[in-house]
């Protein structure tokens, strides 16, 4: 065992992980591009993106120098009573990249889950600044929003939150809205919308993440939202994980017409580098938060709300976005996943393959279902580590978002090892 692996056994306590049966971790000491290095001088293709957030490939150049020119100026400052040259100039980027006319302020936070915290928290005290009870939330059977509190409680429930669960306030939740069900889950809302009692509806548009990537009509999503908007039911859209190009589109949003009130941003926003959260919301919404009254305004935030390098990375990012080289890279990687997808759509070892923009999941037929603690997961897992990939299967699920900056190559050597591992 080398001298890092023993430290890390002694003092790390590693996240979704049990720890007494886990296999030792991976020695990390290098990335580049979209190859992780280890300790022992093996190689990785990271095909997840690290956790679904280096959407530009590792140690970009460019947010790299970004970030020190910044670390040169400012490192850090309260953002409570000051601001800084990198917040305005994201803050006003972001709205000038999302749906014309539609938001207009933007809220920092830390990461995902406080992104969605912060959302939540704006929806019941926007109700509660205008004296109306409305304390009810509706979500969709197998969200993922995060693991704080109040990400939890609109989340999936049991799984990873059976021991929090009596601490949660109500929701309500739709089933997951397969075709068969569409027009009767609509039916459901709309009775739910018609008591008053709601104080809005939070959704992972398109693609539900780690249900395992899951995806659904934006038709459907549209006639949800148009209905929320008739009933007065404000509208979140957690877009942590579908922004930034994976659904083949900036935003998730951008493939639908409706748009909704509020917005969480994370990921992908720094290209991986740096935490950030944001999230965005209307003139509407803001302006109930405005008064005389101090206590109407909304009394939260982090040590490191607006933290400049942060947002040094995340302007950073958004100038690759402007390139057209990286939408040329996202369109490959959709049209290479759908060739290989329609390769294997056959295959009686396979469930079903969903694809979204760059996200490519494949479920397997499994005697445990669609189940996240599904014992293939680990078979899976080891498998794609002996072949230099480094894929997080959920569950039965494989699948595959990596970096933009993957190449033909790299991307048909993935294809290649996972159907190696189908036939097994």
């Amino acid at each position: 065992m080398s001298e890092m692996l023993g430290k890390d056994k002694k003092y790390v306590w590693h996240p979704f992980t049990q720890m007494q049966t886990a296999d030792d971790p991976l020695e990390i000491i290098r990335a580049e591009k979209t190859t992780l290095y280890t300790a022992d001088g093996n190689s990785y293709l990271d095909c997840n993106s690290s956790w679904w957030v280096n959407v530009h490939g590792h140690c970009h150049p460019h947010i790299g120098k970004a970030i020190s020119e910044q670390f040169s100026r400012i490192d850090h400052v309260i953002f409570a009573g000051a601001t800084h040259p990198k917040a305005v100039e994201l803050a006003e980027r972001i709205i000038n990249i999302l749906p014309k006319n539609k938001f207009h302020k933007v809220f920092f936070s830390d990461n995902g889950s406080t992104s969605v915290e912060v959302a939540l928290k704006m929806v019941f005290q926007y109700w509660h600044n205008q004296n109306q009870p409305k304390k009810r939330i509706l979500a969709l059977d197998g969200a993922y929003h995060g693991d704080t509190f109040g990400a939890m409680a609109v989340g999936q429930r049991g799984y990873f939150n059976e021991p929090f669960e009596h601490f949660f306030f109500q929701v309500d939740q739709l089933d997951f809205p397969i075709k068969t069900k569409e027009e009767q889950l609509l039916n459901e809302a709309e009775q739910l919308f018609k008591t008053n009692e709601f104080a809005a509806i939070i959704v992972e548009p398109l693609i539900q993440g780690s249900s395992g990537m899951k995806t659904y009509s934006k038709k459907w999503l549209d006639q949800l939202i148009s209905l929320a908007k008739k009933y007065n039911v404000l509208v979140i859209f957690d877009e942590v994980m579908t922004a930034w190009g994976r659904t083949g589109k900036l935003f998730a949003m951008n493939h639908c017409t409706e748009t909704p009130d509020i917005v969480c941003l994370s990921k992908g926003l720094t290209g991986g580098v740096i935490p950030l959260g944001l999230t965005v919301t209307t003139d509407k919404i803001y302006k109930a938060f405005l008064s005389d009254e101090k206590t109407k305004a909304l009394l939260h935030g982090h040590s490191y709300t607006g933290n400049p390098l942060a947002c040094a990375a995340a302007c950073a990012s958004l100038d690759i976005f402007e390139n057209q080289e990286t939408w040329d890279s996202i369109d490959l990687i959709c049209k290479l996943n759908l060739k290989f997808s329609m390769r294997l759509k056959d295959s009686i070892k396979i469930k079903e393959i969903r694809q979204c923009g760059t996200i490519l999941a494949i479920e397997l037929n499994s005697k445990e279902g669609n189940n996240y603690f599904s014992n293939l997961r680990d078979i899976a897992y080891r498998y794609f580590l002996e072949n230099n990939l480094l894929i997080r299967p959920l569950g039965n699920v494989i699948f595959i978002n990596p970096p933009y900056s993957i190449t033909e190559i790299e991307l048909k050597k993935t294809y290649k090892i996972i159907e190696n591992f189908i036939n097994r």
